[in-house]
């Protein structure tokens, strides 16, 4: 889900100087620098509609370590995670890291047809085990959006439940078909919402993200952070500051632009439907698989300078491929893009 694009101009770390930012090497507060997490709830509040003060942030090491935090706050030995899948592939590592059993919920894929089906599917998984409820939308890695009545329907089976939802919202800002239905307005007392300014901003390499709950889970996940990565770099927060605002918001509005048009035209070379958000592709290749199954495919792209990640990092899918359509310049991507569909022949 990386970029070819560089941040905003003034918020990269070349912008950064110690002259005005006098112990910008020097510990941040654990639970995020105070002119940040102002910004921030200022932000989600505008956005969500729901009281946000800093007491319901922490500000991460990205949004891999907001969903860490999470987890080790939440998840105990043996607890199960109820995930959606196709799934960004991190969180089954994060689960597992806290001791959890990840339990893949096939949905984006097109394997349920409706917000109904979607709940059957989470209740025919249900256990007495079971602790949490994680959705990304915009999904990583099929680029599909949950419908408004979908995640309606999955936070209010969650919360009848006693479930913890697991919010993952990273791609909010790259919708661009429909419209991002936020989790946290629907349970705010049993939400955890990860952003990231990885990929709102294209700041991936400052690690720099944050998660939102209620107070005293955010009181938890804080002392797990604690016990972690510490504090998100100085330097990231600062720079995190500055895109928070008109500089931010148009830099998002020309690489949604630009991530839409390059999507349409790769999916539409690929003979697939066009992304809805996020970064993604995601292919059912089985037609074009030789003997050698799926890794005869990958070997096939690598030896022809293409990198695709194979479907079974994202669950169940030993015959899908995801394709990134923004980590390259746009040049190197359509290169990429025929070099995938010459070998499946379309």
């Amino acid at each position: 889900g990386d970029t070819w694009m560089e941040p905003a101009a003034g918020c990269r770390m070349e912008d950064i100087k110690v002259a005005d930012n006098p112990g910008m090497h020097r510990y941040a507060p654990v639970a995020g620098l105070p002119s940040l997490l102002e910004a921030i709830a200022a932000r989600v509040e505008a956005r969500t509609g729901v009281a946000t003060e800093p007491a319901n942030l922490l500000v991460s090491a990205g949004a891999t370590g907001a969903l860490a935090a999470a987890a080790a706050a939440i998840v105990s030995p043996g607890d199960e995670v109820l995930i959606l899948a196709p799934y960004w592939p991190l969180i089954a590592g994060i689960v597992r890291q806290a001791h959890g059993v990840p339990v893949p919920v096939p949905v984006f894929a097109g394997e349920v047809s409706d917000a109904d089906a979607a709940v059957a599917a989470c209740e025919a998984r249900l256990s007495d085990r079971t602790v949490a409820l994680y959705l990304n939308t915009p999904n990583n890695p099929t680029g599909r959006l949950l419908p408004a009545a979908w995640v309606e329907a999955l936070v209010a089976w969650g919360r009848a439940r006693d479930l913890w939802i697991f919010a993952d919202e990273v791609y909010e800002d790259y919708v661009y078909r429909g419209e991002h239905t936020y989790t946290r307005p629907l349970a705010p007392e049993r939400t955890f919402a990860a952003h990231s300014f990885s990929k709102a901003y294209g700041m991936a390499g400052n690690r720099c993200g944050y998660l939102i709950g209620p107070q005293e889970a955010i009181d938890s996940a804080r002392k797990i952070a604690a016990h972690t990565f510490y504090s998100t770099p100085t330097a990231a927060q600062l720079a995190a500051v500055r895109v928070l605002g008109e500089v931010g918001d148009a830099w998002i509005a020309d690489a949604r632009r630009r991530y839409q048009e390059l999507g349409d035209e790769a999916a539409a070379r690929l003979g697939v439907a066009p992304p809805e958000g996020s970064t993604f592709l995601f292919l059912d290749v089985a037609d074009h698989l030789d003997a050698r199954g799926l890794q005869g495919l990958l070997e096939d792209c690598a030896d022809r300078g293409l990198l695709i990640a194979p479907g079974t990092s994202f669950g169940p899918y030993p015959t899908h491929v995801r394709l990134c359509f923004t980590s390259a310049p746009p040049e190197q991507v359509r290169r990429g893009v025929a070099v995938l569909a010459e070998l499946l022949g379309r």
